[in-house]
Parts: C-alpha cells; structure tokens; sequence
C-alpha cells in the first residue's frame, strides 16, 4: 500500500525525491515478502515460511564505526570515550546528504512507522527508512507496531533511521575510519547508515537512542531480559553473551516480557521491543524449541546456510557464527501481550567465571550491586578465540558497554535508587566453571543454575543461612534446594591446592579492581568499598 501522508514530510525534512521514488509504508508481512523475494537476489523461503537473506559483508555489528554528532545540547550528557566516539554536525550533514542521495537514486523506498517502548507514557516514534524490504520487515518485527487507528493519528516521527547501508561512506571524509558509518544525532534525532546492510545496527541503533533519552526523562534503561509470574512477580537477568540469559529466564512457568532491552519507570518495567533478535547458530527443537518454533511465515533469517530443498542448517558457520532470527514477540507462546511487568522482585546479574572462583550464587547489597553492574563481568575460555589460552576476563559496563550514551554510573546510580524505593533483591549467579578452572573444573549444571532461579523465585533464599565470602565479601547461602552443598562455595569446591584456589581468587579481584580504575572518578565512596579487598 502506498501512503501520501508522509511525501510532504520526507520532501522537506529528508529531501526523499518522491516524484522519482515509489514510497511503500508500513507494508504487510506478505506484501514485504512479495517485494524482498521479487527484488533482493539471493532472498529465498525457508522450508519452514521463514524468510532466508543475506546482510552482505558485514554479518555483525561495527562498533569501530559508530558516532555521536557532538552538539551543544548533550555534548555534557555522553560519556564521550570508549564508546562514544564525537562526529561533526558538519560531517553528519555530509553523511546524511551521501545517504539521501543514495536513497533517491532506488525505484522503491520502504517506510515503516513504529514504536519503542510498550508504555504509551513513554514510548517514542520511530520512523525507518529504507531500500530493501527485508530491512523493512526487520524492522516491522523488532519495533512495536501500530494499530490501523494509531498509523491514522502517527503524525511525525520523534526520531527517523535512514539506512542507505548499501552504498559506501566516504572514507576520506572527516573523522571517518572506513567505508561504513553509523550516525546518531540527538539534535536532529536522526540516525544514518551506511556501508553496512546488517540490520541489527538499527535495533541497536534505537537502543542507544532509548539509553539517551530515557534516563533524561527519569526513566532507567537496561540491557536486560525480563520475565514475570502469573502474579506478576518480576525478574530482571542482566548478563552478556554466554552467561544464560536467554536460556535462565526463559521459563515456561512464567510469562517472558522481552529478551534484551527493557525500561524501568516509576510504573514498572516494559519491553522497548515488539520482537525477538535470537542467535541461532546450534539451535533445534529440543534444546531451544520456543524460538526453533518461532522460525515461521513472518520471522527473518540472516545469513543462515540451507540446502537444495531449503531446509536451513543451524550449525553451519560458513557464512558466519552470528546467524540470527528476529520474528514478533508474540510468536513466543508465553510471552506476555502487552510486554509491561511490576516492579522487579528479583535483579539477577549473570556472569560465566571461567576461573573458577566466583560461587553459583550470593546475595549482593545495593552497593555490590551498582559495583558489580558497573563491572559487567564474564569470561572468555581457552579456545573460543585464536590465541586464548587461559581464562580471560571481560568487563562491559551496565552488560552493554556498547550500546551506552551517559557514564555508568548514571545508570548505576538510578538502578540503585530503584533497587532502595522498591525492596528488590540483588543476586550474583554464576553458570561458569566449579571445582577449578576451565580445564581442571566442570562447569555448573544447567539444572543447578535453574535450581537456583527456582530458589530466587520461591523465596527460598530470602530465608536461608548465610556465610560471607572472602576478597569479594559476597554472602552465599549453605543450602539451596536440588543444588549440592559442596557446589555452594568454590573454596570447598576447589580440586586443586588451597594456595591456588587462593592466588586465583585474588587473581581474579585484581582484574576487577584494575578494571574499575575507570570509573573511580565518578564512583561514590559507597560504590568503591564494594570493591575486593585483596
């Protein structure tokens, strides 16, 4: 369907030639399959109705090549360094006019209006613009999307994505590190793409605008999945990649908010997203079936390998490791419509230590809790990246250093005074190695870790005995229902000589206490008595 309300709108804001240009907006699933199989080449159906493409060379995110226009209005709010790298106003435009004039150069032009954040209060309008369908249906599954009445009243965008990722940034231009450019300007509230047709850099795109824009307006945003009870009993799990976050808090005995991005308001939390964006190297039926399921008419599959009879080979990583699926939330069968919880309960921080040291779980006090979220830790094993030999430890701030605009501690600070106003519990869980190091150690059944969410859960452990840990000042419990005693404290765990369950220990405080060194400007004294004492 083709809409005119948003022509004048595109031609004076966007410079968008639709006099040249056929404009598609806010197509139907089937009308964006129609267009991706017709006119993307190598765009085929799955032989389970899920559509099967291809992103291009880039088949993951560039974080190296994402910038934030500096402007006088929130040059003060971002936590320019690390992560955010400064960009001209003056390259921006440069950029933003290469984009648009790439875009008016394509017969079709896909536009999706949609929404992030599930709370009316709070959600923003997002406005994709596009010239590829799979884009547009990427986009349709991972933004909320409209009623018919809402598109009707949608009036103009709050921020608007141009992805022009087929053609090239100029690498000679200003500031720029190579032909791919990813732009975000706060003033203009637009965000620029090009040189990269992966479309995860628009979810995450308009995640680091809601990491802007919500904690302005008092609201703390998060990195996290999210899930609650029949009663509403909500749960937080924050943890990077291999830590069990998708795993631990899918639960089918509790309704699943949203896998990856939520908010925290002074109402509850609520899902930034209106889908999923699964990894789906390794997946089946029997070890991950609520997403193996969701792969159907609708769903959106990158970089996958299938055969002749386009049956999709989910352990070929020929292509690449980061194979992804995004498909709506509500393919999920317990997901819960519409994606808002309480107040959080519970807040689990999950870490895979491949030292050895950490325990499965410990109840951490609000200031651990904002020294460890600060922290964002898990750990590399040997093997899983060339010249990785031993334990590596990794630290991401907030569990999603990335994707941040404000320091951590702006973050930090806000989640602690959320954890103080609503009572909620902190917890440490470790899935990561027990009795020893990756090599000497085993690492901690599944079913121990989901024991120990049960516990959380039934609050059992809100009763339990406990003991105080050393160097990291944890307090872990002695019992938990189904989880062996000896599992419960790596010092009692530990395979090897006392002397070295000691030295890694210390070890290990160490990492974290170099790591933190970057915060302690803006830490508060609280904060860093958390610290280990080594």
């Amino acid at each position: 369907m083709v809409y005119g309300d948003i022509y004048d709108d595109l031609k004076a804001e966007a410079k968008i030639d639709y006099d040249h240009t056929k404009l598609f907006r806010n197509l139907s699933v089937a009308e964006l399959y129609e267009h991706a199989l017709t006119y993307e080449p190598g765009t085929v159906l799955s032989s389970t109705g899920a559509i099967v493409t291809k992103s291009g060379a880039k088949t993951g995110r560039s974080p190296r090549d994402k910038r934030i226009v500096d402007e006088p209005e929130s040059t003060g709010d971002v936590w320019w360094g690390p992560v955010n790298t400064k960009m001209t106003d003056e390259v921006f435009r440069i950029n933003h006019e290469r984009a648009v004039d790439y875009l008016n150069t394509r017969t079709r032009l896909y536009v999706f209006d949609g929404y992030a954040g599930w709370d009316p209060k709070h959600r923003i309008k997002i406005r994709v613009v596009c010239a590829r369908a799979y884009h547009a249906l990427f986009m349709r599954n991972m933004l909320i999307r409209p009623t018919a009445e809402e598109l009707e009243s949608y009036g103009h965008p709050d921020f608007t994505i141009f992805n022009a990722g087929q053609f090239p940034a100029n690498r000679y231009t200003t500031g720029m590190t190579s032909t791919t450019s990813v732009a975000i300007s706060f003033k203009r509230r637009e965000m620029v793409i090009l040189g990269t047709e992966y479309a995860g850099e628009m979810k995450k795109g308009v995640f680091t605008v809601m990491h802007y824009l919500m904690p302005k307006a008092g609201v703390l945003s998060l990195h996290s999945s999210a899930n609650c009870s029949e009663n509403g009993d909500t749960s937080l799990f924050f943890g990077l990649s291999g830590t069990g976050k998708t795993t631990l808090s899918a639960d089918p005995r509790r309704l699943l908010i949203g896998d990856d991005e939520h908010c925290w308001s002074d109402e509850g939390v609520f899902n930034i997203e209106g889908g999923c964006y699964a990894k789906c190297i390794g997946l089946s039926q029997d070890k991950e079936p609520e997403i193996f399921n969701a792969i159907r008419f609708g769903a959106v599959l990158e970089n996958v390998v299938y055969d002749n009879m386009r049956v999709v080979d989910y352990e070929n990583k020929t292509i690449t490791e980061n194979t992804r699926c995004a498909y709506p939330i509500e393919f999920i069968p317990n997901a819960k419509l519409p994606c808002v919880g309480g107040h959080p309960k519970n807040i689990v921080l999950l870490t895979c230590d491949a030292f050895g040291v950490l325990p499965p779980i410990a109840k951490l006090t609000s200031e651990q809790a904002m020294y460890h979220f600060i922290s964002g830790y898990t750990a590399k094993i040997a093997g899983t990246e060339d010249g990785v030999t031993e334990p590596q430890a990794t630290f991401s701030a907030c569990f999603g250093q990335p994707f941040l605009v404000w320091h951590p501690v702006k973050y930090a600070s806000m989640l602690a005074e959320k954890i103080k106003q609503h009572k909620s519990s902190v917890w440490l869980v470790n899935t990561g190695w027990n009795g020893g190091a990756y090599g000497t150690g085993k690492r901690i059944a599944l079913k121990y870790s989901r024991a120990i969410i049960d516990a959380i859960h039934s609050g059992e452990l809100n009763n339990a005995e406990y003991e105080e840990y050393p160097v990291f000042g944890f307090h872990i419990p002695k019992k938990v229902s189904n989880v062996p005693d000896e599992v419960l404290n790596p010092a009692k765990a530990w395979l090897g000589t006392t002397e070295a369950y000691s030295s890694t220990l210390n070890k290990l405080g160490a990492l974290f206490t170099e790591n933190f060194k970057e915060y302690e400007s803006q830490a508060t004294p609280e904060i860093l008595a958390a610290a280990p004492k080594i």
